[in-house]
């Protein structure tokens, strides 16, 4: 187990609601100080490695319920979600100050579903939080839920917690909750429960061993935990699922020590998302490049920039996957865009300084990012 989270530079982290609040009453200010202090020491780099650390947070109905003098959680959908925006308030609050004791800065960030099933949208939220951490900034994420429908949405903050490792492209995913990790069996019930130290994400075995939802106040039980670290690997993140009152806890994984269940991911990162653009989209147009151009994506692993196309084909957005072609008419590479079909066509042939000029505005030098690019033709 050792060095999967020891090397991990990027790291989820997701603590459920019996984590961050008293048995449901309201927020924890005492447990929400500590994983500040432990994000901290991640992210200031205390062993020597500097960390970029998101939180994904449950709590937001529970500090809601409790401002609102509510003592069972209600049935209504808009009662809900009244409780979740008195207690966003309260969860932001309470992250921006404990984080600040700590010297560090903290962002709110609510996503709903269709922030990331829309391509556009994803690449902006996904840029936002890669723009934070950069800044050395602590995203604390968490759902919309004063605007989400469905039966409140992604279904649980697991399951976030797994979009935006896949979102960020994180090393790691981290959900810490009210048990020590998985066991083949309720161990509660079952005096032969044994506990699993590391088996593979996405292994069928664990669903079974899974079962049910665990407690109360949270909506993830240990089924939801089982998928996330199998949705996390997609994109090449691995997952390790403990007890987020252990002391130190997010400090000892990060130097090594085995605490919990890892669920290890089977494809290295760049090959999971590189194989999700060979693979598995509908190209939308094509952009055809000079030979230097060619050159430079094929031997020197150089983005795309539009001095390099000669022409642009189809009608595509922001965020789709297009093929870039050589000028013989041969697939080199894919990628996804960064301007749209139009746009594009305008910046064909001109160098970034007069992008502004043309579009009205500046964005991406690069056509297609090479961190966004997987050649498909050597």
């Amino acid at each position: 187990m050792s060095n999967v989270l020891s090397d991990a530079r990027r790291i989820v982290v997701k603590v459920g609601s019996s984590l961050v609040t008293n048995e449901g009453r309201g927020l924890d200010e005492v447990a929400i100080g500590e994983w500040s202090r432990q994000l901290a020491a991640l992210v200031h780099g205390e062993d020597g490695v500097r960390r970029e650390v998101v939180m994904v947070s449950s709590g937001a109905i529970a500090e809601g319920m409790k401002r609102l003098g509510w003592a069972t959680r209600p049935g209504e959908i808009h009662e809900l979600q009244a409780a979740a925006a008195v207690g966003q308030m309260g969860l932001a609050q309470m992250y921006e100050t404990k984080l600040r004791e700590q010297g560090m800065r903290s962002a709110q960030v609510l996503l709903t579903h269709a922030d990331l099933a829309d391509r556009e949208r994803y690449l902006n939220a996904r840029v936002t939080l890669l723009t934070l951490l950069r800044l050395g900034v602590v995203p604390v994420i968490n759902e919309n839920d004063t605007v989400v429908t469905d039966e409140i949405k992604f279904g649980d903050n697991d399951t976030l917690g797994a979009l935006v490792a896949n979102l960020v492209e994180a090393d790691a995913l981290v959900i810490l909750t009210d048990q020590k990790g998985l066991y083949t069996a309720d161990p509660r019930r079952d005096p032969d429960a044994r506990f699993v130290d590391v088996a593979q994400a996405g292994d069928p075995a664990l669903e079974i061993m899974a079962g049910g939802a665990g407690s109360s106040i949270g909506k993830g039980g240990m089924i939801t935990k089982i998928l996330a670290a199998k949705r996390a690997a997609g994109s090449g993140a691995s997952t390790v699922i403990a007890w987020g009152r252990e002391s130190d806890v997010l400090i000892r994984l990060s130097r090594g020590e085995s605490i919990g269940t890892l669920l290890l991911a089977q494809t290295q990162k760049t090959q999971a998302r590189k194989q999700w653009m060979a693979d598995h989209l509908q190209m939308r147009g094509h952009v055809t490049v000079d030979a230097g151009a060619a050159a430079k994506l094929k031997g020197s692993g150089k983005s795309l920039l539009p001095i390099g196309m000669i022409s642009v084909e189809g009608d595509f957005v922001r965020g789709d996957v297009i093929g870039i072609k050589d000028e013989s008419g041969e697939e080199i590479a894919r990628g996804l865009a960064n301007y749209a079909g139009a746009e594009a066509r305008l910046l064909c042939r001109k160098p970034s300084s007069e992008f502004e000029r043309l579009l009205g505005y500046a964005a991406e030098p690069e056509m297609v990012h090479r961190d966004n690019l997987v050649l498909t033709h050597h």
